[in-house]
């Protein structure tokens, strides 16, 4: 059963526009895959494969990156329950209007489709910048 075109049901878009937007925003993707993708196109994981694919020209667009992503491995700290994670991506946005603008747009609607497809859940954590060993550092003149 494929998932209509849609806008991500969860997005909490009240929030983020209440937040402060002065600045670089680092949003942290926790993601649990189904076993098979509901539209019956391969693993969860095949169609969140897709759906990436679909994602990385939209977020270049806004002027994003991912900085980091990989497999979760287990807690190292603490109890998840009975839950898990399976993929965890640290994806960083020039500020959380850029966020919003890739979220709700037209084009990410129509990708979003590979996204629920393949994700049992999906959590995005929106976390300002207060360190960073990341951050651009000043070019000097030589």
């Amino acid at each position: 059963m494929a998932v209509a075109i849609t806008r991500p049901k969860a997005l909490n878009e009240a929030l983020v526009r209440s937040l402060p937007d002065n600045g670089p925003v680092v949003m942290v993707n926790l993601v649990r895959f189904r076993e098979r993708s509901l539209d019956g196109n391969g693993s969860g994981w095949d169609a969140y494969s897709r759906y990436s694919k679909g994602d990385m020209p939209l977020l270049r667009k806004v002027g994003g990156t991912v900085i980091w992503a990989g497999h979760v491995e287990g807690a190292s700290l603490g109890d998840l329950g009975k839950g898990r994670w399976d993929w965890v991506v640290l994806a960083l946005y020039p500020s959380r209007a850029a966020f919003l603008e890739m979220m709700t747009s037209p084009e990410y609607a129509a990708i979003n489709v590979d996204r629920e497809n393949g994700v049992e859940d999906h959590v995005i954590l929106a976390a300002n910048q207060t360190y960073s060993k990341l951050a651009a550092k000043p070019v000097t003149a030589r």
